[in-house]
């Protein structure tokens, strides 16, 4: 039975309906998707990842091989600034995200750019956030949310940030491994029961309640309305989804439109990633051609994340991710990297965020 979905209060924050539209870099939810959704009532989220590429680079002061050059311009500022007004103009007042990497190299200054830009609620997954509260002491409205996997993460953050900045995060959102994108967990976790969302939820909520009250929000695998019912039931304030906004026309990049309702369950698949988790991603352009053992050449030029360590780690999977994001969200078919979640073969026909959304939220 259908419960009533209720507004979702994060900080001085109110969200209509608990249902926030997940952070898909690069160029995947931007102005567009992310305007579209809080014009709607939902949590509009603007991934800060890549936001060189935007406009075709049009806001990148030096761009190199057809790439934005080092990590200045692969987060661009200016680009950042010129997405979240856009958005703006879609959602006018109503409560926008940004989602930043915390492996990505200059976290700090993009944090502080994303709040300079008019972001209400950071959201940090891809590492433990530990310092995400300094640089926002210039923003106290800003709400933080962290991406956790398990209850011991959430424990180990609040007690760093309670004796650091006398803070606990705003609200939580704690991922299963059925998500688009990096995964929190080993590879072979991926797989266990335990592991699952549905079992890890609960233990991460009876530890938020340990801190006050802070909400929890459940992503990863979430599809329909019965599925948000069910996370609710077992102690979710809301839910996180990414993958079905991949199937609306106002996703920011448009290729899923075409390329979803084309694949089998067996085309999505977990792979490694130079970001040194597992991520998952559709078998198609630069995954496919590794296997083919004809990918392109990988050549650091974004200095992206962290822990590829300028490209090294990118040689070892044989792809550079912030390439391979970039020519993705270019619309390169043969060459880009396209994530999703495991029920992206779910996507049968393209529809409006407002159809999506209504059907999510209908009792």
């Amino acid at each position: 039975m259908n419960t009533t979905l209720k507004p979702l209060k994060i900080g001085k924050y109110t969200i209509k309906y608990p249902i926030f539209q997940g952070g898909m870099g690069v160029g995947i939810s931007w102005d567009e998707l992310a305007g579209n959704v809080s014009r709607c009532g939902a949590l509009g989220i603007i991934s800060a990842v890549g936001t060189g590429y935007y406009k075709k680079m049009e806001f990148v002061e030096k761009i190199v091989s057809s790439k934005p050059f080092e990590a200045i311009n692969f987060y661009s500022k200016k680009a950042l600034n010129e997405i979240f007004k856009n958005a703006r103009k879609i959602c006018g007042d109503s409560p926008l995200g940004a989602n930043i990497l915390y492996a990505i190299n200059e976290y700090g200054r993009v944090v502080k750019d994303a709040c300079e830009a008019g972001a209400n609620f950071i959201i940090t997954g891809a590492g433990l956030p530990t310092n995400m509260p300094e640089f926002t002491k210039n923003f106290p409205d800003v709400a933080l949310i962290p991406i956790v996997s398990s209850a011991k993460a959430l424990r180990i953050l609040c007690k760093r940030w309670k004796e650091r900045y006398n803070k606990i995060p705003d609200a939580v959102i704690v991922e299963g491994p059925l998500s688009g994108g990096h995964q929190g967990f080993k590879y072979e976790d991926c797989f266990k029961e335990e592991y699952q969302l549905e079992n890890v939820l609960p233990s991460v909520v009876k530890e938020s309640k340990n801190w006050g009250d802070i909400p929890v929000i459940a992503a990863g695998g979430i599809w329909d309305r019965k599925d948000i019912d069910k996370m609710i039931s077992l102690g979710a304030s809301g839910v996180q989804m990414a993958t079905r906004f991949l199937g609306t026309y106002e996703c920011d990049a448009k290729m899923y439109a075409k390329i979803l309702p084309n694949i089998k369950k067996e085309d999505i698949e977990l792979v490694k990633s130079p970001v040194g988790y597992p991520a998952r991603a559709i078998n198609i352009g630069v995954i496919a051609r590794l296997k083919e053992g004809n990918a392109p050449k990988v050549r650091c030029i974004s200095n992206c994340v962290a822990p590829c360590q300028r490209g090294r780690e990118a040689k070892l999977v044989g792809y550079c991710i912030a390439d391979s994001l970039g020519k993705g969200h270019l619309g390169d078919e043969r060459e880009g990297l396209y994530f999703s979640g495991a029920n992206g073969y779910r996507i049968d026909k393209i529809l409006s965020v407002k159809d999506l959304i209504s059907e999510l939220v209908q009792d």
